[in-house]
């Protein structure tokens, strides 16, 4: 699993806008409960230079992001990233082009409030409940009009819109970690009062019933995105952590080093999965302590002779190795070799892990496989399937997924099919996308830009990855699509198939 979203827990649009009669100003309204957020600045509409504003707040549960990462949901700070998404929201109003909006961290608490209109402002908190243009709740003031909210580069965001009818998607990684941080009292640590978003400023006339310096005399109005309170569920105010989870197990294609290939391609990466009683756990219960790998040559499961001499990823002759810990009870090595570590008469190796002298672990016995060239492009169409796909999934788990790929052509000689199990086609770089069939929208996007959110990994079975279904509605059918890297175009290429299932509000 390489995402998590954090829904908004509060969410307002506060505004100095006039109401229909253009006299008076909307600036004790509150819309905390209405399904849209709306961000906008209109100039010269009540007079020849009267600005009239409106600006979002939006706030997250930034314990539930703590709680996550205490208990490893997600990685720990420089290995994922956050983002904050807004989705847009269709009206019949005008619509800007090319603006930006600012994303600044809130200063101080504010209350949601539970008014509706947003049409003629008549929702308003007086003595109740609920944030607005002047009011930050019931009874304490913004210090400025429109909210307080940080100015520093660490917590101030910014996004072009040439459109107008994007969606919001900034990366706000560097906030979401001081929030986390607010805590334990870390320098440049801010608490969490959420987000605001409005015009950039010099698209907006902030503050002052005519432009300030610098500010807009051209009106953008109106650009709206959807609140927590909407009725579409992937249309929420979130954030999104995004990180790569991806783990490339070698055992299944471990090469032979080779003059002819790049040094990072001669290393092979060799996993050992620490289980007891099921669940994952660090070697004597330490996250500190760490196995050790040897590898022996052997003509079947049973490793033979003595430990070979393989190189580590200084290039140094080594018979053995210290793993590396990659998260709990999860180790790897990453070796090479050539192909006078195996013979004739022992073709396989065999790893074999010990920790404090003692062996524990026997993993099974792979084939080496040597790099080859070739005469013609290598074939890039596949037969996809998911065998072990269900039916139907509880959006209360997190589910374990299995692709299997084989060449398309591909034709198993006899001794094949009646001696061996056919394995897999391991694709190095795969990442999946889901879609709701009813209507083709795309809930989760191919992952495989920075962040690589939705690569696949593999293993000696091949290629698989997690998936949280409570990021999918309950009560609809869904489908996989898949994508594999293309070296011959240098993109990814989008597999036809399309793999449903559905999810529903139960246990099973």
């Amino acid at each position: 699993m390489a995402i998590k979203k954090y829904f908004a827990v509060a969410d307002n649009t506060i505004t100095n806008a006039f109401e229909e009669n253009l006299n008076t100003r909307g600036t004790g309204s509150n819309m905390g409960q209405a399904d849209i957020l709306e961000v906008f600045s209109i100039y010269a509409q009540q007079s020849t230079s009267s600005a009239e504003l409106s600006r979002a707040l939006i706030q997250f549960d930034v314990a539930s992001i703590s709680s996550d990462r205490s208990a490893g949901a997600i990685p720990a700070s420089g290995s994922v990233s956050f983002y904050l998404k807004l989705c847009n929201a269709e009206h019949s109003r005008t619509l800007p082009r090319n603006f930006h909006l600012d994303v600044n961290s809130i200063s101080a608490a504010w209350e949601e409030g539970n008014g509706l209109d947003m049409e003629n402002y008549s929702d308003l908190t007086y003595g109740f409940t609920g944030s607005n243009w002047v009011k930050r709740s019931k009874n304490i003031d913004w210090s400025s009009q429109g909210g307080d909210y940080h100015i520093d580069t660490s917590s101030s965001f910014k996004q072009h819109f040439p459109v107008g009818d994007e969606d919001l998607e900034v990366d706000i990684t560097t906030l979401v970690e001081q929030w986390v941080n607010s805590g334990g009292n870390v320098l440049g640590s801010k608490a969490n009062y959420g987000v605001l978003v409005k015009l950039s400023g010099s698209q907006e006339a902030q503050n002052s019933l005519s432009p300030p310096a610098g500010g807009s005399t051209i009106s953008y109005y109106t650009k709206k995105f959807f609140s927590r309170s909407t009725e579409f569920f992937f249309k929420r105010p979130s954030i999104e952590a995004r990180w790569d989870s991806q783990r490339k197990d070698n055992r299944g294609n471990f090469y032979f080093s080779s003059s002819v290939a790049p040094a990072s391609e001669n290393l092979n990466k060799l996993y050992l999965y620490n289980y007891i009683r099921g669940r994952l756990a660090d070697i004597a219960g330490s996250n500190s302590n760490v196995p050790q790998l040897k590898l022996y040559y052997s003509s079947g499961s049973v490793p033979e002779g003595t430990a070979r001499y393989f190189r580590n990823s200084s290039n140094t002759a080594v018979n053995s190795i210290n793993a590396t810990r990659e998260s709990k009870g999860i180790y790897y090595v990453n070796i090479s070799a050539t192909s006078s570590v195996v013979t004739s008469t022992y073709p396989y190796l065999v790893d074999v892990w010990n920790f404090g002298g003692t062996e524990f672990q026997t993993g099974s016995y792979f084939e080496p496989i040597p790099f080859g060239a070739e005469n013609y492009d290598v074939s890039n169409t596949h037969v996809l399937t998911m065998p072990r796909l269900l039916k139907k999934y509880s959006n209360k788990k997190t589910e374990r997924f299995r692709l299997f790929v084989r060449d398309k052509g591909w034709s198993p000689s006899v001794y094949t099919k009646v001696t061996s199990a056919i394995k897999s086609k391991i694709i190095e770089s795969a990442s999946y996308q889901i879609i709701r069939t009813v209507d083709q929208s795309v809930v989760l996007p191919y992952g495989t830009g920075s962040d690589n959110y939705s690569m696949l990994s593999y293993d000696v079975s091949g290629n698989y990855f997690d998936f949280d279904m409570s990021l999918l509605e309950s009560g609809y059918t869904y489908g996989f699509k898949f994508a594999f890297y293309d070296d011959a175009v240098g993109a990814y290429r989008e597999q036809p198939y399309i793999f449903k299932f559905k999810v529903e509000n139960d246990e099973y």
